[in-house]
This record gives C-alpha cells, structure tokens and sequence, in this order.
C-alpha cells in the first residue's frame, strides 16, 4: 500500500510581497509555489519547514499557525501529497542569487505582490487567499480538497 506523502509549506510575507519558489529541476514547468517540502520522521512539522525553508532559500524562519491542508494526486498513477501551510516570517538570511537548494529541486525563488502572483501559474489555488488574507476566511485555516497534480 502507498501511503500519501506528507509535506510542508511557508507562506513568508515580507514587505507585502509573498515568497514564491519553482521547485521544477531544470526549470521544466512555469509553475510557482509556496517553499517547503517532505517530512522527514522523527522531526516536528516546524523543524522540518525550517529545514526545508533553509535548503531552499537560505533563510531561517519563526513558524507560526497553520492556514492550509491542500492534497493532489496523478489520477493516472499512485502519487499522492498533503501538504501543510504555515504561516512564517523571515528571522534571518536573505535570498542570495548564487544560493543552490542542496537537492536540486528549487531552481528559481522571487518575492512577489499579490498582483505578481496573479499572472503566474500557481499553486494551490487558494494561495493569494491565504497569503493576503480574505473576508470570507475569517482567519481559519482552509482544506483544499483532492485535485489532479498539474505539471
């Protein structure tokens, strides 16, 4: 039996401006995310995020309350992700144009306005949402139900 992979996610406002990551090697896709990435065992969801914001940007972070469970599958074959969405806030480092993301995966990050975003590919869907906020979420964290995997 294949279980779901269990990740991670920072939503990091800085300055108004929402950090973005395109986790395609080789940049193969257009399409943006939310830094973070998969749980290791025997380490607490915020540790796992802080590593995983480090090897991607270079940036340590305070990690702060949930705001989403977003989960995507292939329909055509066994993968299936839960991801989990903190908010975050940058408590040192900066992102550096010669960082390298140790494994490869993060190719390209950016800090953009909710405006930016808009005119991306991204992913979820609910991001500027829970990025910006939204009258009709209240604070509570979202759930994103079960969609296709986009590449």
């Amino acid at each position: 039996m294949t279980f779901p992979r269990l990740a991670v996610r920072a939503v990091i406002l800085h300055r108004g401006r929402l950090l973005i990551v395109n986790a395609w090697p080789d940049g193969k896709s257009d399409l943006w995310c939310a830094p973070g990435g998969g749980v290791e065992r025997g380490a607490s969801l915020h540790d796992n995020l802080k590593r995983e914001i480090f090897e991607e940007c270079g940036l340590q972070i305070a990690v702060g309350a949930p705001c989403l469970v977003n989960e995507f599958h292939d329909p055509n074959g066994s993968f299936h992700q839960v991801d989990i969405y903190f908010h975050a806030e940058i408590t040192g480092g900066e992102i550096a144009p010669d960082w390298l993301d140790p494994a490869g995966v993060v190719t390209a990050r950016r800090f953009v306005t909710e405006a930016e975003l808009r005119l991306l590919r991204y992913k979820p869907d609910t991001l500027p949402e829970i990025a910006w906020g939204d009258p009709a979420w209240d604070g509570r964290a979202l759930y994103d139900a079960l969609e296709p995997i986009i590449r």
